[in-house]
């Protein structure tokens, strides 16, 4: 209902690079105004002190794919999860998401075989924004799996008019990147597929034997998809200095979770935005046992969160760096105008007048925030 018109008062709001205590008009599906102090026109909302945000702004979550399989060999229907999907991150405080589809399937190997869906889900997700069926902003993201068989193929069904807005190169080769300790991997490979010692020797031997025959040619189509879609281009777990200079080299300009300082300190030279995962920021370190993002937030090294696999930690991880930084401005940022700025989304991610009214509030009492409320484009969605 673009007609409504929203007054939240005696707010903590929290703006570029301050927080100050006023009252903030959301109206026709955009901000109107912002004020200083206490307004007495009827119908305001008196919030009471809490804080007053822009609408998070995520980049990279997997969250979809758990809805579409919410039990290993489950199917659930396509239009229930994404539609589940888009309710849960109303919920949490997320205004705008780049849902995360993976491209690039293996069809060969009969211990990790898994296929294409994202062309199928693309279209489905599409279609129900824009019969108006979702609550909150989506775009696509393709995440290109290197190590596959089918990338090339699967990234030539889409085109520009899906107006895909990120891609990143992916490349999950064991004994590199992510995985660069293979115990780990093997830990959390046979876990998830429950394989023996030998049918794990087996997969990683089929995965090398598939790096080493598509790993150059998968890079290029990606980047070439990229660049044909009208794309931002988006790196992986890099590692090494080495990796990012290839990284730059393609026109890279977000790092996802680069798993070293060395990585990190190689972005920040070469402007490319650091992107961590909010569960790193909450669980105080990797899961992988990579870098730990508080060390990147001590450092000035990180300068996007995702919320990756929980999207409930976007907000908390964000609230956790204002806290750590002593700056809730600028630990916000991490979740609002940094990304925002990251893809050109002109008018989201900070709260400015002719701004879309993509906003949240919510209370940090005991350092955990507390989401009470969530305007899309002005309508309350949760």
């Amino acid at each position: 209902d673009m007609t409504q018109d929203t007054f939240l008062t005696n707010a903590n709001l929290i703006l570029n690079d301050e927080v100050i205590q006023g009252t903030i008009r959301l109206q026709n599906g955009i901000i109107s105004d912002i004020s200083s102090g206490s307004t007495d026109v009827a119908g305001a909302i008196d919030v009471e002190g809490d804080f007053v945000a822009p609408g998070l702004v995520e980049l990279h979550t997997d969250n979809l794919e758990r809805h579409l399989s919410p039990r290993p060999k489950v199917d659930w229907p396509h239009r229930a999860a994404i539609i589940a999907h888009d309710r849960e991150l109303a919920g949490t405080g997320i205004t705008t998401v780049f849902d995360a589809l993976r491209v690039g399937s293996i069809v060969s190997d009969k211990g990790k075989r898994y296929g294409k869906y994202a062309r199928q889900l693309a279209t489905e997700l599409l279609e129900l924004r824009d019969a108006g069926a979702l609550r909150i902003s989506h775009h696509i993201h393709l995440r290109a799996e290197i190590c596959s068989e089918t990338l090339a193929e699967e990234l030539a069904e889409f085109g520009p008019e899906d107006r895909i807005g990120i891609v990143s190169m992916m490349d999950h080769t064991p004994g590199q990147r992510q995985f660069t300790d293979i115990q780990k991997y093997k830990d959390y490979t046979c876990g998830k597929h429950n394989l023996d010692d030998a049918g794990f020797d087996e997969h990683v031997s089929f995965l090398y034997d598939l790096q080493s025959q598509f790993g150059e040619k998968h890079e290029a189509a990606t980047v070439a998809a990229a660049t044909s879609y009208g794309a931002k281009l988006a790196s992986h777990d890099d590692t090494t200095e080495k990796q990012v200079e290839i990284s730059h080299s393609y026109g890279v300009s977000m790092a996802e979770f680069p798993t070293t300082l060395e990585a990190a300190e190689a972005c920040h030279a070469r402007g490319i935005a650091t992107i961590m995962g909010a569960p790193n920021i909450i669980r105080g370190g990797s899961h992988s046992g990579n870098v730990a993002a508080h060390e990147l937030a001590k450092r000035d090294r990180l300068d996007i969160l995702s919320s990756d696999y929980v999207p409930a930690g976007l907000l908390i991880a964000a609230a956790q760096l204002g806290n750590l930084w002593g700056d809730m401005a600028r630990g916000i940022s991490t979740v609002t105008r940094n990304p925002a700025k990251a893809v050109g989304l002109q008018d989201q991610g900070s709260l400015t007048v002719g701004h879309r009214a993509d906003v949240i509030l919510f209370g940090n009492s005991a350092e955990t925030p507390e989401l009470k409320a969530t305007w899309s484009a002005g309508t309350k969605v949760f």
